[in-house]
């Protein structure tokens, strides 16, 4: 029997744009149709198959709040997020926190300071802080993702505001879930680790409070991120086992911590893909898969 090249055709469209399948796509379409959007539907759909570029902006921006879940609304809430936007610009320009040349990172930092209340006098302002440096790492690498300053901005004040609310008391633990895990996928690497003090000293910090922005380069980055937007985490601690697993010749090489640390902190970025999608699949082997009827 002969193949049809039209589905052969479909099929590989499909699969390039990130779906498996035709049925996905025909799933989140579906889903994105809904008035009101299921939520927790689109959530279970990001945690079990990939989002594709085209849906990818709009589903995490439901995901994150900025657009309701009636869908009839989106276009008036929208202009309501860029009317917000331009007057905190504005507010910031004219107060002289911020000029017409100030880059976009900096820009997204004062807007969300002034939202929350954290903005200090003209005359007090300081060096970035470490909350601070983190939020300049997300808003770089979103910068990466989205081309529209307005929906770059919502999407890092969101996706900031919504992990920490959702995971601050988590991120303190995820060490120790990455050292439960490690024993369990290679008690060998993990034993050299801790023998020469590198377990300590792994970038903790750029793994899990910047998850991955500025490690990670934009194609697998997103992967991650459609997880740690749609409610998981833990991909975080399995992103950072499969670094560690992939790598694993060189860093038993290395006996001395700060040169773990460095080569961890700079890994090469050609076969990032491969260890995100690793990465996955042992997180669906060790947390299993969201079962809710999509």
């Amino acid at each position: 029997m002969s193949e049809d090249p039209q589905r052969n055709f479909r099929s590989a469209y499909y699969e390039k744009m990130g779906f498996r399948g035709v049925e996905e796509k025909k799933s989140l379409e579906i889903l994105l149709k809904d008035n009101p959007l299921d939520v927790e539907k689109l959530s279970t759909f990001s945690q079990r198959f990939p989002l594709p570029s085209m849906y990818r902006i709009h589903v995490w921006k439901i995901l994150l709040g900025i657009l309701p879940p009636h869908s009839d609304s989106h276009s008036l809430v929208a202009r309501y997020r860029q009317e917000q936007y331009m007057d905190m610009r504005e507010a910031l320009l004219a107060m002289r926190f911020v000029h017409k040349a100030t880059p976009n990172t900096e820009l997204y930092l004062r807007m969300y300071q002034l939202e929350n209340q954290q903005l200090s006098r003209r005359s007090e302002l300081k060096q970035p802080g470490e909350e601070d440096e983190h939020f300049l790492a997300v808003a770089k690498a979103m910068g990466e993702i989205a081309d529209d300053p307005v929906d770059c901005y919502w999407l890092i004040r969101c996706f900031v505001s919504q992990f920490n609310h959702k995971f601050g008391d988590t991120i303190p633990h995820l060490p120790k879930s990455l050292e439960h895990f490690l024993s369990q996928e290679d008690s060998r690497l993990l034993a050299h680790l801790k023998a020469s003090g590198s377990l300590a000293v792994l970038p903790y910090t750029l793994w899990f409070r910047r998850c991955f922005a500025g490690c990670l380069p934009e194609s697998s980055l997103l992967r991650v991120w459609d997880k740690v937007i749609s409610g998981s985490c833990k991909i975080l601690v399995f992103v950072a086992v499969e670094i560690l697993l992939s790598y694993k010749i060189m860093l038993l090489g290395m006996s001395r911590p700060e040169a773990v640390e460095n080569f961890l902190s700079n890994i090469p970025q050609e076969n990032t893909d491969a260890i995100v999608t690793k990465a996955i699949d042992l997180w669906h082997k060790h947390c299993g898969t969201p079962m809710h009827p999509i």
